[in-house]
């Protein structure tokens, strides 16, 4: 991996993080025809580059993480996120072989891109605004959602848990802000196992090309973040919904076209 390779991933990696269009879909994809996929270092700076992102959340909420009063905001990021870590853990194995496999994630894109066509049909009359009237057990419940993108790479966690705060009464706004919320121990969990199992890889080139993706997700995501809360709140889940059945379609046709899409 070069360095235009590592600001093309971290750029797609800041941008798809937080949209319901799913970040980790992408950079397989975009990694697969730089021809970069195999590569178990690329593998560890998909995962790794996710820190970049989530600083951004912390950044942008920093009074909220960072109100030590309101200790009840914690156990409820800690009661979300147990579901995730547990089936991770559990199946990681499977989750790597998926994401190795384009194709999977090109359905799990366009099947996903279906129901967001038609999710804000399905949740009306939303009564919670803000974090602080969410229960413990909706967010269990939250979390149980997030458990569908771990095991099906290409979902997105953002989706999943945006759409399992809305089916908890949450409005789309409350719904993406606790969904930003849940992505800081998600995926800091994530990316330590990651690094844990890939020390090895960690030298120095590699140290340098890790702290410029994460930079560049860093930058990047504090604008997408900024923008799709508002654009979320005013147009729905329909024109992501378009667009990925769209993407799902077009790299389902190159597979069968025969063009390689090269991961493994």
């Amino acid at each position: 991996m070069d360095y235009l390779q590592a600001f093309i991933l971290a750029v797609i990696e800041g941008l798809t993080e937080f949209l319901p269009v799913s970040s980790t879909g992408h950079m397989v994809i975009a990694s697969s025809f730089m021809g970069i996929g195999h590569d178990d270092f690329v593998k560890l700076f998909e995962v790794a580059i996710q820190l970049g992102a989530i600083l951004a959340v912390v950044v942008l909420y920093w009074k909220k993480f960072f109100d030590f009063s309101k200790w009840q905001f914690y156990v409820k990021l800690i009661i979300a996120v147990i579901p995730a870590l547990f089936f991770g853990f559990l199946l990681n194995d499977f989750i790597d072989n998926t994401l190795g496999n384009p194709i999977f994630i090109a359905v799990v894109l366009l099947l996903g891109g279906i129901v967001l066509l038609f999710i804000d049909k399905f949740f009306k009359n939303p009564q919670i605004e803000k974090e602080s009237d969410i229960s413990n057990l909706s967010a269990f419940k939250i979390g149980c959602f997030q458990v569908l993108a771990v095991v099906f790479p290409g979902l997105s966690r953002s989706a999943a848990t945006i759409i399992g705060g809305m089916q908890q009464k949450l409005t789309r706004h409350a719904a993406a802000e606790f969904s930003f919320f849940l992505a800081v121990p998600t995926m800091c969990a994530a990316t330590g196992y990651k690094l844990l199992k890939g020390y090895e890889l960690l030298n120095a080139e590699n140290i340098k090309l890790l702290l410029f993706g994460n930079v560049v997700a860093f930058i990047v995501a504090i604008i997408a973040i900024k923008s799709f809360i508002g654009f979320l709140s005013k147009h729905g889940f329909r024109i992501f919904g378009w667009y990925r059945i769209v993407l799902g379609i077009v790299l389902l046709g190159l597979y069968f076209a025969g063009v390689e899409m090269n991961v493994m």
